[in-house]
């Protein structure tokens, strides 16, 4: 059953529409994330929803409802910054609180309710805590506490971890997934990281200046990027211009082969770093860098004609830089892209 709706939804600063006509459904329980650059107008679609944003055109709706005419305190939904914005003056308990008693809850059910949603995010007892004494990994649980103490029908994220470190960021993102699918919650979130959307959401949304480029499932969007604008975003960089013929492209890196049943004619062809394959023979290329990357190491290479390649390869015998390598191309890491790409 859909939860929120968004139709026609435009947003216009002037003459520049920051949000244009976008179209969206977000089923009960389901977790979307919006992905995008600065300026995509992911965090403007977000405050659309909440009521924080006038629309220019278009209608969006919670539960069936038209919430035109609804203010932000009596939508039900809850919204988690980036920066947290918890109340210095008042202690973990006392943010956690703070939506229950603006909805005039009892003391005795206030309490209750933090005591369990502390629990529930990993911070039992911290009730009495000053907000200052906590880390930052610590503030966003306090945070996403207090967001769900009123039980929202739709949980709003704008960069939830955007301030916390690589490795924090990594870890609670998988408790948060956990989280809400214990809660039944249903997420909407915006992040300019990838690796956290895919890691958070059921169906991820790349917007590219205020217009959908593509949604689907991580692994849909992972596996088939609809434009070159959605490879590049999504950090692939092997991406060239290409005729389509017998089962192979015609490419500034000579010919590649392509998957089966590939269309034929100009296209644009994608060829990811595990595609490119090193070996005795193939196109000459020299090692312009190597990065180690845990399980393997990343190369960028100059070939002998053609723009540079990315390639992976394995820890144990990389070449190192200077060196003169022979590359072919695997057909199974290599995605058909459309012709052309407009926004």
């Amino acid at each position: 059953m859909t939860l929120l709706q968004l139709e026609g939804v435009s947003v216009r600063f002037g003459e520049r529409a920051v949000v244009d006509s976008v179209d969206l459904k977000v089923a009960e329980h389901e977790i979307v994330c919006v992905l995008g650059p600065s300026g995509s107008g992911k965090s403007t679609l977000l405050r659309v929803v909440a009521g924080l944003q006038p629309v220019s055109a278009g209608r969006v709706l919670l539960g069936g409802a038209d919430q035109a005419a609804v203010p932000v305190h009596r939508r039900g939904v809850g919204l988690m910054f980036q920066d947290h914005q918890l109340f210095p003056h008042r202690d973990v308990g006392g943010n956690v609180a703070f939506g229950l008693r603006m909805r005039g809850s009892s003391k005795d059910t206030c309490e209750g309710r933090v005591g369990e949603l502390l629990e529930l995010v990993g911070l039992p007892g911290a009730g009495k805590r000053a907000v200052a004494s906590l880390s930052g990994g610590e503030q966003q649980r306090v945070a996403l506490a207090r967001a769900l103490a009123p039980s929202p029908r739709l949980l709003m994220l704008d960069e939830p971890l955007g301030q916390l470190d690589r490795g924090l960021r990594e870890r609670l993102v998988v408790e948060l997934r956990g989280l809400f699918s214990r809660l039944g919650t249903t997420v909407l979130a915006v992040t300019h990281d990838q690796g956290e959307a895919f890691a958070l959401a059921d169906r991820v949304v790349v917007m590219r200046d205020g217009r959908i480029a593509q949604a689907g499932t991580p692994l849909e969007v992972w596996q088939q990027p609809a434009s070159e604008f959605v490879a590049r975003f999504l950090g692939f960089e092997n991406v060239v211009p290409a005729v389509m013929s017998g089962g192979v492209a015609g490419t500034p890196w000579g010919k590649v082969p392509v998957p089966a049943g590939a269309a034929e004619g100009e296209r644009q062809l994608l060829i990811r770093p595990a595609g490119v394959v090193l070996g005795p023979d193939g196109l000459r290329c020299e090692v312009l860098s190597r990065t180690f990357r845990g399980t393997h190491v990343a190369l960028l290479l100059r070939p002998e004609s053609g723009p540079v390649l990315e390639a992976e390869c394995g820890l144990v015998g990389a070449p190192a830089v200077g060196d003169r390598v022979a590359v072919t191309f695997a057909p199974t890491e290599v995605v058909i892209l459309p012709a052309a790409d407009t926004p």
